[in-house]
């Protein structure tokens, strides 16, 4: 490593050297990185489950408009009338728009366990807004109280498992019980469990009103609207919002929904408060032992540090020095605590069912705010060496 180090700073590797003279100061420091890594992981990875799970709700469906009440998230709000389908359908660059049905029912199995469903009702013959491969099963939800089933409801405690409900069809539905009222699945779908459901149904408009018996179809969560080919949906949304703005809904592009929601999550809803402060409380954990290992090993070192002022060499080669113990702290301290990091999503995920795992985009971030947090320790740790004279420092 020496040698690798000298090649690299075309120097003798002095701050390799003192990290190295004292281990214990070596390996306390290394844990502590580690240990700060492992926390920003796993603060990092319940945001971005956060953010994941409000993606998979958009996905049952997609429209390149949706008008819904002034709400930022998909599944709460007031309802949308759905006469105002037909004044967006009456917007010139508008070709189609249908309601989108959304609500949420217990589903009790038999064994007692109850699981709570998201459920997406849309009319069939609306296939077009529906996503694959919930698009190609539209025509099975014609009939009353057929439902496809999401595949990845999380902890099954039916003798069901996800290659059975895959195979469910018409000629082989599954038959169960939700709120009361007996249903077939007759296809499936992939969504899985969020923070606020164990899964999901898709339904027909006609199957929604029978398991949600408080709506109606005249009233709507969000009316979904397509766009002739070559108009700009932004600028039909905003002509759009202009004209129903007595209606006291808000139109947007479908990009633009997502992202008001996705922001509302991270920087509204308490959970993603909670964990975005848990991201900088660990940051700051880094920073501080970082800066007492660095400053600790300055002020072990100051008369090595003044014989190199006295020699001549200017500060910032004595900064360079503690950037070099800064820069080799943080890379050693990084790669156990990124291997913690992947072990414990994997435990997390296969404990919640949420889409919890390591992104080389992730763990690049993690490294290079390793790095940045290193380095500012580094330069606070040298503060004492800028005003020091050579003379103190031996006396």
């Amino acid at each position: 490593m020496t040698q690798l180090l000298s090649i690299l700073f075309r120097r003798v590797p002095i701050g390799w050297l003192q990290l190295t003279h004292s281990r214990p100061r070596l390996v306390a420091a290394v844990a502590g990185i580690a240990f700060a890594n492992l926390l920003v992981f796993l603060q990092l990875g319940v945001v971005a489950s956060l953010s994941a799970v409000v993606n998979l709700t958009y996905s049952p469906f997609r429209a390149d408009i949706m008008i819904s009440p002034p709400s930022a998230t998909l599944f709460t709000g007031a309802l949308v009338a759905r006469r105002i389908m037909y004044m967006a359908l009456a917007e010139p660059g508008v070709s189609d728009a249908t309601p989108l049905y959304l609500g949420s029912r217990e589903w009790k199995q038999p064994d007692g366990i109850s699981k709570m469903l998201f459920v997406f009702g849309m009319a069939p013959e609306a296939s077009a807004f529906a996503s694959e491969p919930i698009a190609a099963q539209m025509n099975r939800l014609s009939l009353p109280d057929r439902v496809l089933l999401d595949s990845q409801v999380r902890n099954l405690a039916l003798n069901w498992d996800a290659t059975a409900i895959d195979q469910a069809s018409m000629e082989k539905p599954l038959t169960f019980e939700i709120s009361g009222h007996t249903v077939a699945a007759v296809g499936s779908f992939k969504l899985g469990s969020g923070f606020g459901s164990d899964g999901a149904l898709f339904v027909s408009d006609q199957t929604f009103q029978r398991l949600v018996k408080e709506r109606t179809t005249g009233t709507a969560s969000h009316i979904l609207v397509d766009v002739k080919p070559g108009e700009d949906p932004a600028v039909i949304a905003r002509r759009m919002e202009a004209r129903l703005s007595p209606e006291h809904v808000q139109v947007r592009t479908m990009a633009q929904a997502i992202a008001d929601d996705l922001v509302y999550t991270n920087t509204q809803v308490p959970m993603g408060i909670i964990f975005g402060i848990g991201v900088f409380v660990a940051i700051l954990v880094g920073l501080v032992i970082v800066y007492q290992v660095l400053a600790a090993d300055v002020a072990a070192h100051l008369k090595e540090y003044a014989t190199f002022k006295a020699m001549g060499f200017p500060h910032r080669f004595l900064l360079g020095i503690v950037f070099e113990e800064a820069m080799i702290i943080a890379l050693i301290g990084f790669l156990p605590g990124v291997i913690l990091g992947a072990g414990v999503y994997q435990v997390m995920g296969a404990a919640t069912d949420l889409p919890l795992g390591m992104t080389a985009g992730r763990a690049a971030a993690v490294l290079l705010g390793t790095f940045v947090a290193c380095s500012i320790s580094g330069a606070l740790a040298t503060v004492r060496l800028r005003r020091a004279d050579p003379a103190e420092l031996f006396g």
